[in-house]
């Protein structure tokens, strides 16, 4: 399978996953892009934690890239918040939710289908601002995403993003789903070298999406390489230890703040 086919299945999934009311494709209602309209906002990078308010440029008519992060959520209210939102994303049904509250609550808002790790339709040093959560699980290779976030942003400009500790990929079931703790995989991780195994080959009929480990070398030394500079870093996990039982233990997703120089 090559990343075509991985960028073809994904997509595929996350549709099915929008018409399944998955827990990132339901949009917001109309109560907090009001309340985004007055600078009164919270949205995510990570499962839980808020984005620290002091992470965010200045946002009135900040051309801002929403990217991988379609679903109806976090782009709408930028844009609420005053920003000049495009959003790309793979997924046509996600970008279907984020069109539906844009009409809904009168946003102006531009939207693309595309790859991540290719922004060759966006022109270079198009935006002060990138806003990219925990979505490159989902390519197998993540620096492009970084060189290519570098291009289009602005000198000054400001990268947000959210990503998986890969410590989560090297048990037995990376969802944890049935609580085993068995380390049997190493890193970096890729669902597609493990596709005879019954847990992934039943997850892949199911519909979900094919998922990467990528390193902390690559996450955070990756940014680095490309010529950012990191100005924040959090930890998060989810809150209920049923939904995820490393939770118990440590935090299981990273997000940083970057600075194009």
């Amino acid at each position: 399978m090559n990343d075509a086919d991985v960028r073809k299945h994904n997509q595929v999934s996350w549709d099915r996953q929008v018409a399944e009311s998955n827990r990132w494709t339901v949009p917001v209602d109309g109560e907090t892009i009001q309340r985004a309209r007055t600078g009164d906002f919270s949205i995510v990078l990570t499962p839980t934690k808020p984005v620290p308010k002091d992470w965010f440029p200045p946002l009135t008519g900040t051309p801002t890239l929403c990217l991988a992060s379609a679903g109806g959520q976090q782009a709408p209210i930028l844009a609420a918040a005053g920003a000049r939102v495009t959003l790309l994303d793979n997924s046509p049904g996600q970008l279907g939710q984020d069109r539906l509250v844009a009409d809904r609550e009168g946003l102006e808002m531009e939207f693309m289908e595309g790859d991540m790790a290719d922004l060759s339709i966006i022109g270079d040093e198009t935006f002060d601002f990138i806003f990219h959560p925990c979505s490159n699980v989902f390519v197998p290779k993540i620096l492009p995403v970084w060189r290519e976030c570098y291009r289009v942003l602005r000198s000054g400009g400001t990268l947000l993003t959210g990503f998986v500790n890969p410590l989560r990929f090297i048990f037995e079931d990376e969802r944890k789903e049935n609580g085993n703790m068995n380390v049997c995989y190493k890193l970096p991780y890729s669902d597609l070298n493990h596709l005879e195994e019954t847990h992934i080959k039943k997850s892949i009929e199911d519909g979900f999406a094919l998922e990467f480990g990528h390193t902390l070398n690559d996450q955070i030394g990756g940014q680095l390489k490309a010529g950012f500079l990191l100005s924040g870093f959090y930890e998060d996990r989810y809150h209920a230890a049923d939904e995820d039982p490393l939770s118990n233990f440590l935090d299981t997703f990273i997000a940083t703040r970057a600075i194009k120089p």
